[in-house]
C-alpha cells in the first residue's frame, strides 16, 4: 500500500586537494568521481574574508526591503553590504548581483524577519534571491530546445573523464570561455540490466514521472551535468560550427552516448550569477508567502555560511540549477508543513556543491536529491526529521528522489538514514563514507531503516558507515519496501501508486557496494567479499585487497579547523563517544554543537535555538571532543 512520500568550509580552508583518487583501491572509477581535485563548492573557497564593506552600515528597520536592495545594486564589486544588529521587518524581498555579499553582524545579532517576499524573476520566490537575469530554465522551450538560442547539439567527445567535446548548431546567445554549459542526453526507455536514467511510468521506472529536466519529442533529458567552457570560445562561439572546446570538469558518467531514442546528446545555458552570498545572519520566512529562504537560480561559485534559518516553506535553500554553491556552518530550523515538499538544502538540478557542517532540527528531508551529479554533503548534523505521518520515519538524506541523481559522496553525517525512492525516477553510483546513520526516531515505528535504496537505485557504495540503533534493529538485510522496520539495509523493493506499480529488483542488492561497515545487528565490522560486486559485466567493483578506509574521499587531510580525533566515524575508530555503537562513531563537531553548545533536547524537540558558528566552530583549532558522554544520535 502507498504512503504518503515526499514530492518534488569547512570554515575557510579545507586541507589541500589532492590530485589522485582518494578511494583508489576501495572503489572502481566506473562508480565514483574525483571529488578531491574537481573543487566542489566555491572553487578556491569563499572569498568573500578579504573584501571590504560598501557604504554605510544599515540599521534595523521596518518596512519594505527597497533600502537594502539599493544599497546592493549600488555595491561595487567584491564588496559586502553590511546589515547592523538588531530587527529587520521586511515585507519584500532581497535580490543579490555578482561580487557582492550580504553580511549581518551574526545569526544571533542581526534578524530579518521576512512578510513578503521576491519573485525572483519568475522563478520560486524566496525571502532572498541569487537569480541570473535572463532566468531560463529546462521548462523555458523557446530558449533551450534544438535551435534556438540558448542550445546546442553536442556531436563528439564522451568518454568518461574526456574534457574535449564538439559542439554543433550553437544558438544565437552563444557561448564564451568561462561561461557554464548543461550538457544532457535522452533517458533510457527500458531497463537495461545495469545502471541506467529513466522517469517513464509506462515502463515503468518512475511511479509519478516527472523528474526536472528538458523534453524533446515526449523524451525526458534527466542526466545533467554542469561543466565550464575553458577554451575554444575566446570570441563567443555561435552558428553551425563545429566547435572543439575545453571543459572542465571531465565527463562524469560512462554511459554518454552521441545519440540515443533518436536524439543527439545537447548542450543548454542561461545567463550566470556569481561570486555572491549570505553571510552572519538569521532569516525567518514563517510568513514569507514563498517557496524558499534563499534560492539560487543559475548561480555559481556562491555561497551561505553562518546563517540561521527558519520555517522554510518549500526548501530553506533551492539550489536550482547551480553548481559550485557552497552552503556550511548552518543552523536550519522547521518547515512550515512537515510535510511533502519540506526540505532544508534542495538540490533540483545541480552540481559540484558542497553542503558541509550544517545542523538541521525538525527539517522533514535536510538533503533532498534532484538530478546532480558531483555534489558533496559531509559533516552535517540532522536531529528529528519531523513529518507528519506520526510513526513514519523520513530519512535525512533523500538521495535519490528524480532522476539522474549520479556520483554524488555523503561523507561524515549524523542523522537518521539514506534513502533513494522511486517516485520520480532511477539514478545511481552515489557514495554513502563513514556516515553515522541510527535508523531510528524516538516514536517512530515505521521506514527505521538506515540504508533504503527502492528499485532501479543500482550501483550505490556503502562504505564504511557505522549503521542501526542497539537495542531497536534486528534484522540484517530485508526487501519490505514500505513500512520497513529494524533492518539495517532495505534492498530493491517496487512500490505502487494509482494506477502504476513499480516491481521490486534484485539487481539493487546485487550491485550494491558493500566494505567496511559496522552495524548494530551483527555489532561487528562487515569485510564480506560477496557483498562486492565483483563479477558485473558493468559496474563492476574488485574486492579491495585490504581493509584501509581513507578518512575522506574529498579531502587529503585533516580540516584545519578540526581538532580532535579525525575521522570520528568508521571501522578503525576506537573509544567513540557515542553508545552502543563498539566504540566506532564520535559526534561531529556540527553534532557537539546542537548537544553540547547550543544546549539543544536530545531528541530535536523544542524551539528554534540561538545559534552563531563563531561560538562553536573555530578556524585556528575546533572545539575538542567531548570527553565522558555518552549519547544516542537519532
Amino acid at each position: 500500500m502507498r504512503r504518503a512520500f515526499l514530492l518534488p568550509l569547512m570554515l575557510l580552508a579545507l586541507g589541500s586537494n589532492s590530485h589522485a583518487q582518494l578511494w583508489s583501491g576501495i572503489l572502481a572509477p566506473t562508480r565514483a568521481v574525483d571529488w578531491s581535485s574537481t573543487s566542489p563548492g566555491v572553487v578556491g573557497g569563499i572569498p568573500s574574508g578579504s573584501w571590504t564593506q560598501c557604504g554605510s552600515t544599515i540599521a534595523p528597520y521596518s518596512g519594505s526591503a527597497t533600502t537594502i536592495n539599493n544599497a546592493i545594486a549600488n555595491c561595487a564589486a567584491n564588496h559586502y553590504v553590511q546589515l547592523g544588529a538588531g530587527i529587520f521587518a521586511l515585507s519584500s524581498g532581497i535580490v543579490l548581483k555578482s561580487n557582492m555579499e550580504l553580511r549581518g553582524m551574526g545569526p544571533d545579532q542581526t534578524f530579518l524577519i521576512m512578510t513578503g517576499n521576491n519573485a525572483c524573476t519568475g522563478a520560486p520566490s524566496a525571502s532572498i534571491c541569487a537569480q541570473d537575469s535572463l532566468g531560463l530554465y529546462y521548462g523555458s522551450d523557446w530558449a533551450v530546445q534544438p535551435g534556438s538560442q540558448n542550445a546546442a547539439t553536442w556531436t563528439a567527445g564522451f568518454g568518461q573523464g574526456t574534457t574535449n567535446i564538439t559542439l554543433t548548431n550553437v544558438g544565437t546567445s552563444g557561448i564564451i570561455n568561462g561561461q557554464y554549459i548543461y550538457l544532457d542526453q535522452s533517458n533510457d526507455d527500458l531497463d537495461n540490466g545495469t545502471l541506467f536514467i529513466c522517469d517513464n511510468t509506462s515502463a515503468p521506472c518512475s511511479l509519478e514521472g516527472g523528474a526536472p529536466g528538458r523534453t524533446m519529442g515526449g523524451i525526458h533529458r534527466n542526466q545533467i551535468q554542469f561543466v565550464k567552457v575553458v577554451s575554444g570560445c575566446s570570441s563567443t562561439c555561435s552558428g553551425a560550427g563545429p566547435f572543439n572546446i575545453t571543459i572542465s570538469p571531465g565527463l562524469y558518467g560512462t554511459n554518454w552516448q552521441a545519440s540515443k531514442n533518436g536524439q543527439t546528446a545537447g548542450a543548454w545555458w542561461s545567463g550566470m550569477i556569481q561570486n555572491t552570498g549570505v553571510q552572519a545572519l538569521s532569516l525567518d520566512n514563517t510568513n514569507n508567502g514563498g517557496t524558499s529562504g534563499i534560492s539560487f537560480v543559475n548561480a555559481f561559485n556562491s555561497w551561505v555560511k553562518n546563517v540561521r534559518s527558519l520555517n522554510a516553506n518549500r526548501n530553506h535553500v533551492y539550489l536550482w540549477q547551480s553548481a559550485h554553491i557552497t552552503v556550511q556552518d548552518g543552523y536550519f530550523f522547521g518547515t512550515q508543513n512537515s510535510a511533502s515538499q519540506s526540505y532544508g538544502i534542495e538540490s533540483f538540478i545541480a552540481g559540484d556543491n558542497l553542503v558541509v557542517n550544517n545542523i538541521f532540527q525538525r527539517v522533514t528531508a535536510p538533503i533532498m536529491m534532484g538530478p546532480s551529479q558531483g555534489s558533496v554533503f559531509a559533516y552535517n548534523y540532522s536531529i528529528n526529521d519531523t513529518y507528519y505521518v506520526a510513526a513514519w520515519m523520513q530519512q535525512s538524506l533523500a538521495a535519490g528522489h528524480d532522476a539522474g541523481v549520479l556520483y554524488n559522496l555523503f561523507e561524515g553525517n549524523e542523522g537518521s538514514g539514506f534513502w533513494a525512492d522511486v517516485f520520480h525516477g532511477t539514478g545511481g553510483a552515489n557514495t554513502t563514507l563513514r556516515n553515522r546513520l541510527a535508523g531510528w526516531e524516538a516514536g517512530k515505528t515505521e521506514d527505521t531503516v538506515p540504508v533504503q535504496l527502492y528499485s532501479y537505485n543500482r550501483c550505490e557504495n556503502v562504505i564504511g558507515n557505522v549503521l542501526g540503533t542497539p537495542g531497536y534493529h534486528s534484522t540484517y538485510q530485508t526487501s519490505a519496501g514500505t513500512g520497513a522496520a529494524a533492518s539495517i539495509y532495505d534492498l530493491g523493493s517496487g512500490n505502487s501508486g494509482g494506477s502504476v506499480t513499480v516491481p521490486s529488483d534484485s539487481k539493487v542488492a546485487s550491485t550494491l557496494m558493500r566494505w567496511g561497515n559496522y552495524d548494530t545487528v551483527n555489532a561487528s565490522v562487515q569485510w564480506n567479499a560477496p557483498e562486492v560486486p565483483s563479477g558485473l559485466a558493468s559496474y563492476a567493483n574488485p574486492v579491495p585487497a585490504n581493509h584501509n578506509v581513507p578518512a575522506s574521499f574529498y579531502l587529503a587531510s585533516k580540516p584545519g579547523w578540526w581538532s580532535g580525533l579525525w575521522p570520528p566515524i568508521g571501522p578503525d575508530v576506537t573509544g567513540g563517544n557515542i553508545a552502543g555503537l563498539g566504540g566506532h562513531a564520535y559526534l561531529i563537531p556540527a553534532a557537539n554543537c546542537y548537544l553540547n553548545v547550543l544546549g539543544g533536547v536530545a531528541n530535536g524537540t523544542g524551539a528554534a535555538l540561538t545559534f552563531n558558528a563563531n561560538g562553536c566552530y573555530s578556524v585556528a583549532a575546533g572545539p575538542a571532543p567531548p570527553t565522558g558522554l555518552t549519547a544516542v544520535v537519532q
